[in-house]
């Protein structure tokens, strides 16, 4: 065999290198959370609700000020998760106007809730009023305790 096969600037060495360092990038990025995982958890993080339980209803409280009816979707997937999302846009600059300051925040949010058993999801409303989103969930009528069941004795 060749010695130089093995010297650290042989181009076999150099080749093995690179395949070693492109499997621990690619086990890396498998590990990595994806660009729509973090951009949902700062959605999620940034959009504080309220969340009450009445006798005959769920309703949660969402403060979206600025934003039309247009701009917010309420959605139930799977059965029971209450999805509540939208989009807060940057206003576009008139001309000759500067931003000196911009602390508002824009972009995307969404809050997700796992309703519970009891949730009436066919009958859910939602209504924004001065800035403020209330979603009503109503519950279902709580089920009927079961009978007892009486059975005949015959006689044999």
């Amino acid at each position: 065999m060749d010695i130089r096969l093995m010297e650290l600037d042989s181009p076999l060495f150099s080749t093995l290198h690179r395949m070693m360092d492109m499997t621990e990038d690619a086990e890396k990025n498998l590990s990595a959370p994806t660009r729509t995982y973090v951009r949902d958890a700062k959605a999620m993080a940034a959009t504080p609700v309220d969340v009450k339980e009445y006798p005959n209803s769920y309703v949660f409280v969402i403060d979206m000020p600025g934003l039309k009816s247009g701009d917010i979707k309420v959605q139930v997937e799977e059965d029971n998760v209450l999805i509540i999302s939208g989009e807060r846009k940057r206003e576009e600059e008139k001309e000759g106007a500067k931003y000196l300051r911009m602390e508002r925040r824009v972009g995307k949010f969404m809050r997700k809730f796992t309703l519970p058993d009891n949730a009436n999801t066919d009958a859910i409303s939602a209504v924004c009023q001065d800035g403020v989103l209330t979603v009503t969930v109503n519950k279902l009528p709580p089920p009927e305790p079961k009978k007892p069941k009486t059975i005949e004795v015959k006689i044999g």
